[in-house]
């Protein structure tokens, strides 16, 4: 099965900008009522959605904007590598609190529970499903567990797939050619990335860091000035 179920909140996505508002423990932005206000600066900049981690922030950025939400949790366990949204529970609390789209770890690594039992249940609590993937296998494997599109967000973040730092177009090439319907997210780090992974056959694109980590984006223009200053 490579078509996913039908779902509206998709359609009004393709062929936009969603944009992820996430800021990490430590950083200065670590506030649900800051993270609110990063999504409403996105969503007025032109954003058609947003993707938020944790409870908190999906409930704040539900608070003041009524735009997609693709929610998401990160979570560390003891038994496990698989980080995004590891357990049904977590999904069914996201859709609770407004996320109309749950997004999860589905790579093959070993996970706390069967994927296609979380996709169902977290359908079963009215949310459709991103399964976020490294390779064209495990993409194959999340349609037929169910799962409605899929997301190149953990290219680069398992030990089998193509490390960065650019986009693995080569990925996205090999989802158009299966037919897989696909979210371009990770590394898209200029407009031209963006526009490129949609010309590649993207239902849509998610840029994070640099649109709202003004910490990353602020070492990759120190760090080239520094090289600049030493190489000169």
């Amino acid at each position: 099965m490579l078509v996913g179920m039908p779902a509206p909140v998709l359609d009004t996505l393709r062929g936009g900008l969603v944009v992820s508002c996430q800021a990490n423990p430590g950083s200065p932005l670590r506030d649900p009522f800051i993270i609110g206000q990063l999504a409403l600066a996105a969503v007025m900049g032109g954003a058609r959605g947003v993707r938020i981690q944790g409870f908190a922030d999906v409930e704040a950025v539900r608070a003041v904007t009524d735009v997609p939400i693709i929610g998401l949790t990160k979570t560390d366990r003891d038994d496990t590598d698989v980080y995004i949204t590891p357990t049904a529970a977590e999904g069914v609390r996201l859709a609770e609190l407004g996320a109309q789209i749950v997004a999860l770890d589905a790579t093959r690594r070993p996970r706390p529970e069967p994927l296609a039992e979380m996709i169902g249940t977290i359908h079963a609590a009215g949310a459709q499903v991103m399964a976020d993937i490294s390779t064209l296998d495990e993409a194959l494997a999340a349609m037929d567990a169910g799962a409605d599109i899929v997301g190149t967000t953990l290219s680069g973040y398992t030990p089998y797939s193509r490390p960065g730092p650019d986009p693995d177009w080569t990925l996205l090439d090999e989802l158009r050619v299966a037919g897989v319907p696909f979210v371009a997210e990770g590394r898209l780090n200029t407009p031209a990335d963006a526009a490129r992974a949609l010309t590649a056959g993207a239902a849509f694109v998610v840029v994070g860091s640099a649109i709202t980590r003004p910490d990353v984006v602020t070492g990759w223009f120190a760090r080239a000035v520094q090289d600049a200053t030493q190489s000169s």
